[in-house]
């Protein structure tokens, strides 16, 4: 994909979409079929897809900020970046809190003199704190990523019942996302979060024109609390361009447990109508293990797809396999600690 500059930004007020996404009905409860949206590019490469209703193109796999942080050195991340990108990949992933901000450092050394041609998004952390905060951490962001501008700007984990009210309250983070689009500062923004649908709900249902939208989305999340079900399809009608997460259970459970091959849970997230599938990678060897299955990717078929949910729909109805949905343990130090919660060292196994 071609560069991203900064003067081609699309500006204007944040909200004139509202009215598109306000005053709508019932929210829809099952996932449209995948459909037919990947673009070939050539041959060995990983196929781009539509970032919703953007008019920007991005790589069907996306390199995940956490695990850069988790990477041996520094030079093994300069390498994982430069060979993803030569693979295709324009997809990165990051933000504020990863690794106290080491996650964003290290990508911002690896992406120079790559910048123009990725599409490089972070997550702002504000955890229910409000806009002057966010705009701090903005420019964080900004300086440990060596850019001007990011492609898109996430609000992180909004995984607590009562963040939808704190993030849409007066001088709220949402009043953040709206300034820094005003400003040129982020071309696109979204929100994110793996802890229940019911609060992806809640925040697309307040009518703020989100252009993207992160969840997690896997072979098992069909059987239990599934954002495929409930979210994924209400973001298809708003045009909210969707962010596959945790394709493998967030640290490879589904994997390790015997239940899936590392093909098939990232072939069936990549399958779903999503913009791009994020996944971690925190080695040469996950990479060029990712690479393999994303190069030359073709979507499963609706029945292969019924046919792994229901090989697994044993061992993942209860949730074993995703424990970000139905524990702390996933969930950040920062908002725990705003929400009132101990850190997780501090929780008993």
């Amino acid at each position: 994909m071609s560069g991203i500059p900064r003067r081609d930004f699309v500006r204007g007020a944040m909200f004139a979409a509202a009215g598109a996404v306000a005053g709508r009905e019932g929210l829809a409860q099952t996932a449209a079929p995948a459909e037919a949206t990947v673009t070939p590019t050539k041959a060995g490469t990983v196929p781009k897809k539509p970032l919703g209703k953007t008019g920007v193109m991005v790589s069907a796999l996306g390199v995940g900020g956490f695990h850069l942080g988790s990477a041996k050195d520094q030079n093994e991340v300069n390498e994982i970046v430069a060979r993803s990108i030569d693979a295709g990949v324009n997809f990165f992933d990051n933000a504020w809190e990863y690794h106290e901000g080491d996650s964003e450092h290290r990508l911002g050394i690896a992406l120079q003199g790559k910048r123009d041609g990725v599409v490089l998004m972070t997550k702002v952390c504000t955890h229910g704190r409000g806009k002057d905060v966010a705009m701090r951490m903005l420019e964080d962001s900004l300086r440990r990523l060596k850019t001007d501008h990011l492609d898109i700007w996430q609000i992180h984990e909004v995984v607590y019942y009562n963040d939808p009210d704190l993030i849409f309250a007066p001088g709220g983070a949402a009043e953040a996302l709206a300034e820094a689009k005003k400003q040129g500062k982020v071309r696109f923004v979204g929100f994110t979060g793996h802890k229940d649908p019911a609060i992806h709900l809640r925040m697309l249902r307040h009518g703020f024109p989100f252009d993207t939208v992160q969840m997690p989305l896997n072979c098992f999340d069909g059987s239990f609390h599934s954002f495929e079900k409930q979210v994924l399809p209400e973001a298809q009608k708003l045009g909210v361009a969707v962010l596959g997460m945790k394709s493998l259970g967030g640290s490879g459970e589904m994997v390790t447990s015997g239940a899936i091959t590392p093909a098939e849970g990232l072939r069936y997230a990549m399958s779903l109508p999503v913009a791009t599938t994020i996944s971690g990678m925190d080695s040469l060897n996950v990479l060029e293990q990712n690479l393999a299955i994303a190069r030359d990717f073709k979507p499963m078929s609706d029945d292969e797809m019924d046919a792994l949910r229901e090989r697994v729909h044993g061992v993942a109805a209860d949730g074993r396999y995703e424990k970000f949905k139905t524990t702390k343990f996933y969930d950040g130090d920062l908002g725990r600690e705003q929400h009132g919660f101990p850190p997780a060292k501090e929780l008993p196994l």
